[in-house]
């Protein structure tokens, strides 16, 4: 295969020229290609020229006269043999992996899954790909986004579906996310970045349609690169011109991809791209005779990201959505399978290597969620040290720490402190913990503590689906009510959550909606809820919890001690006056072996040094009991102790700290 042009754009794809568009796709197993040429509406075939083989799986047309806006599709000949992995029907219509445009969202049809010879064409039911002409690349610029910082995560359909300010004819794109409004609100509660769930093209997996329901979140695309009509009926302008708005007010965009499966799904799955060039080389397969497709992804198939072909496919995406839209960076859904090899997850693998060695990408956030379904997928921890990564062990230990479990005390805070005991092999002074509580993927901040059990009858598969164990309370009633107690304790709970995150070191995420009270009704795998399951109600939404929140997002931002990424020793740093933590106990004495393994207890102070400036220390005081607790904190001449968010003195040198709360008190030198 020849060598890779970094600079001269991708090899394959609809290359726009003065003179023509070239078309160009890659197959090994191919016996012929062909290009479909549409009308403007994308509904007649107008033409089909046969693309010449050039070797090495390359199949390439230039043609003539052709301009920007063409609609096109492939077609690929070859054996059909689905249990040896080939696919290949003429009948079946294909979008080049490489589109970046299509004219359509798309809509699935049994038709596409249908044997060769018993379907009919499929190109009246097939997205066409949309040739696009080169745009001049957004101005390098280096990431806004700082480990350290906040992330946020957006459901883009859902965040602007309810939104009052917004115009109805906008809601639920891309492009509403830079409005004024949103960007008001991103602000006030300080993000430092937004994480956008899957933007790409994707189609509802196939057990959906019967039910009435549709794919909300996106995590099941079919090419790499076009985005969804639905969320970007711009384009790829309409992202660019979101992402520079977000920049202009100091606001980072990284995109959720999904490089690890397509909604072409197992063997009963639709044809509609790489299938039909080549099953074999873009997913991975087990066996002999029959070949069966691997399923690492619980998705049905797992791409072959160890295939120099797909190797270059995702290197190619990372660079258009870099060179194209001025992302800071990618999220990359079951990151374990971007390193999968024959035998097994390598993280050491060629595409991990090179995504952070390629000259366009090395600069770029990078987070893994580090595991997938297959053996040995489980690898927080693991991946090289240029990737942040997902921590769930953060989020299920914080979770028991508050459910009320026994023994959480150490742990709670080994997360606090950064995780050191996963992240420190490879970075052994740096946490890459991305801390979240709660995302996409499981029960909303507010449902933690208002459910016991998941409720998924809406999904339509008997409540089967979703995980059985959230780590979740009720607080006494299991969903909606009206007592004013049980309220009471799930706003207290929910506020202590919070405070934890925004006090935890390393990197911290928090979900579009959960800074507000945003409830899913107890479904814990909303995925298929393009409803008001999912979308975020602002004109009901908690202010006040809002209001806590920015608090707590400004608090940290003035605090270096609370967003630096170094590990805690409990030493002095060079020139620095205190220790970068102390561990204490309520009564101000340090935490002893006896105290950390005492499983009944839940109260601990965390004072950090070397906040910068007149402040010296920090202190985060945690009060997991019931009952108010007085804190004593360390004494030193020359200076005193502030309030810095809920946390009142005695008048006698003690910080009353509520019942089942965080306290944060700041020391500073007096004049």
């Amino acid at each position: 295969m020849p060598p890779r042009r970094e600079t001269d754009g991708p090899r394959f794809g609809a290359r726009v020229g003065k003179d023509g568009i070239r078309f160009a796709a890659w197959s090994g197993a191919a016996e012929r290609v062909w290009v479909c040429l549409f009308d403007a509406d994308g509904e007649e075939e107008t033409e089909r020229l046969e693309l010449a083989g050039e070797g090495d799986g390359v199949f390439a047309l230039t043609v003539p006269d052709l301009k920007a806006g063409t609609r096109y599709g492939f077609r690929a000949d070859g054996p059909y043999e689905p249990e040896r992995g080939l696919w290949f029907d003429l009948e079946k219509l294909l979008v080049d992996p490489y589109a970046v445009e299509i004219d359509r969202p798309f809509a699935y049809s049994d038709e596409f899954s249908r044997p060769r010879g018993e379907g009919g064409d499929t190109a009246r039911l097939v997205p066409k790909a949309i040739a696009v002409a080169p745009a001049e690349p957004v101005p390098a610029a280096p990431p806004l986004f700082q480990p350290g910082g906040l992330i946020y995560e957006v459901p883009v359909r859902a965040f602007t579906m309810r939104h009052p300010g917004i115009h109805e004819k906008v809601r639920g794109t891309i492009g509403a996310l830079a409005h004024p409004a949103v960007i008001g609100h991103l602000k006030k509660i300080g993000v430092s970045a937004v994480e956008l769930m899957p933007v790409t093209a994707w189609i509802d997996e196939r057990h959906l349609p019967p039910l009435g329901l549709t794919n909300s979140w996106g995590y099941n695309p079919v090419t790499l690169m076009a985005l969804d009509p639905r969320l970007a009926p711009g384009g790829v302008a309409e992202l660019r011109e979101t992402v520079a708005a977000l920049r202009d007010a100091g606001i980072g965009t990284i995109l959720d991809l999904v490089f690890n499966h397509t909604g072409e799904s197992d063997a009963e799955g639709p044809t509609l791209s790489m299938r039909g060039l080549d099953s074999l080389a873009y997913y991975r397969h087990h066996g002999e005779n029959p070949v069966h497709l691997v399923n690492d992804t619980g998705t049905g198939n797992t791409l072959a990201c160890d295939h120099p072909i797909v190797e270059e496919l995702v290197l190619d995406a990372l660079r258009h959505f870099v060179a194209n839209t001025g992302v800071d960076g990618f999220r990359f859904d079951l990151a374990p399978v971007l390193g999968r090899t024959g035998q097994g997850f390598d993280r050491k693998a060629r595409l991990l290597q090179a995504i952070q060695e390629d000259p366009v990408l090395k600069d770029r956030v990078m987070i893994a969620e580090p595991w997938d379904i297959g053996h040995g997928g489980y690898q927080l921890g693991n991946f090289p040290s240029r990737f942040e990564e997902w921590n769930d062990k953060y989020r299920d230990e914080t979770r028991r720490f508050w459910r009320g479990d026994h023994g959480m005390i150490g742990a709670l805070a080994t997360r606090l402190a950064g995780s050191s005991d996963v992240f420190r092999q490879d970075a052994p002074d740096r946490t890459r913990s991305v801390n979240f509580i709660a995302a996409h993927d499981g029960t909303t901040l507010a449902d933690l503590v208002s459910y016991e059990r998941k409720h998924n009858e809406a999904n339509g598969e008997q409540n089967r689906d979703g995980h059985n164990e959230n780590l979740s309370w009720n607080n006494g009633v299991e969903g909606e009510t009206d007592d004013p107690q049980v309220a009471g304790k799930r706003s207290n709970d929910v506020r202590a959550l919070l405070a934890t995150l925004f006090a935890s070191r390393g990197t911290i995420m928090l979900t579009a909606g959960d800074e507000f009270g945003r409830t899913q009704r107890g479904n814990n795998n909303a995925y298929a809820q393009d409803n008001d399951i999912t979308w975020l109600d602002w004109a009901g939404r908690d202010v006040g919890l809002e209001d806590f929140v920015a608090s707590l997002s400004a608090m940290r931002r003035s605090m270096p001690a609370l967003t630096d990424t170094h590990f805690l020793t409990g030493e002095r740093t060079p020139g620095a006056e205190v220790a970068d933590v102390e561990w204490l106990s309520e009564t101000g004495a340090a935490m002893t072996a006896e105290l950390w393994e005492d499983p009944a207890r839940r109260r601990l102070a965390m004072v950090l040094g070397n906040t910068g400036g007149k402040a010296k220390r920090v202190a985060v005081m945690i009060n997991g009991d019931r009952e108010e607790v007085p804190f004593a904190l360390p004494e030193r001449a020359g200076h005193a102790w502030e309030r810095l968010m809920p946390a009142d003195t005695d008048g006698q040198g003690g910080w009353q700290v509520a019942g089942r709360s965080l306290g944060f008190a700041v020391e500073k030198q007096q004049e």
